[in-house]
């Protein structure tokens, strides 16, 4: 095996890695705020690792691998964030919060 077949199999098994914790996170946590934040910020980068580890195995799909990672990259948050915003104006409840900082201030 040569170097960069070595770093493309470490890319994808991290990859892989992130990608797993994102999925164990959807099933684990217990409010829909956590999860958004396992699936939007673990599985971005398990995407990325993968975009990375086929890079370094087919070197000649890298410009489509760069604008792929950058897509994935800008919208992975927004995405995450409308989600998160979304449920929050619809009062879905979080386990256990201390305290609320989106809560407009009693007047």
């Amino acid at each position: 095996m040569t170097l960069t077949e070595v770093l493309g199999v470490l890319a994808l098994a991290f990859g892989v890695f992130f990608c797993t914790a994102g999925v164990v996170g959807m099933l684990r946590l217990p409010d829909v705020y956590s999860r958004i934040h396992a699936s939007g910020k673990v599985s971005a980068l398990g995407v990325v690792g993968l975009l990375v580890g086929v890079a370094f195995l087919m070197p000649s799909v890298i410009p489509k691998i760069i604008v792929f990672t950058l897509f994935i990259v800008i919208t992975s948050p927004v995405a995450s964030h409308s989600i998160a915003s979304a449920a929050y104006r619809q009062r879905v409840p979080r386990a256990s919060a201390v305290r609320d900082d989106l809560k407009a201030p009693d007047s």
